[in-house]
């Protein structure tokens, strides 16, 4: 009886989980959340040619990892590095101001795995995505 009712509450939390994200205005918008991705904007460019080359990956958490430092001249690994610092920090502020302004902080992290698959289902071919696995090349 108590392995059912555990049973019951998990698989109720679940679908509770699903129900917050559910319920959340994930295009909601606010000064600080436009500001946050204007700067993400700005910086894809330079993102965008190590998603190619396999150094930069987006992972399953939601933020960008280097992946290949090797795939970077090292006179480049500390911009670079420097770059992804500043991309994820910018990530958890998003996701921070996108629970808030649904009225709702305690939604980040549900908010967070929610964006995390919708990086990777919107990753272009060739760039290099974490999964449960490890990493793939998507």
């Amino acid at each position: 009886m108590k392995k059912m009712l555990f049973s019951l509450l998990l698989i109720g939390a679940m679908f509770a989980s699903q129900m917050v994200v559910a319920a959340a205005d994930l295009e909601v918008n606010t000064p600080a959340i436009s500001a946050i991705k204007g700067s993400m904007q700005s910086r894809h460019a330079q993102l965008a040619p190590h998603y190619a080359s396999g150094a930069v990956g987006l992972t399953k958490d939601g933020m960008v990892a280097v992946r290949d430092a090797n795939a970077v001249p090292l006179k480049d690994r500390a911009s670079l590095n420097g770059v992804v610092t500043a991309e994820n920090a910018d990530r958890a502020k998003l996701y921070k101001e996108i629970a808030t302004a649904n009225g709702h902080p305690e939604w980040q992290a549900e908010i967070q795995s929610t964006f995390a698959t919708r990086w990777i289902d919107k990753a272009q071919g060739g760039w290099w995505v974490q999964g449960a696995g490890g990493w793939t090349k998507k």
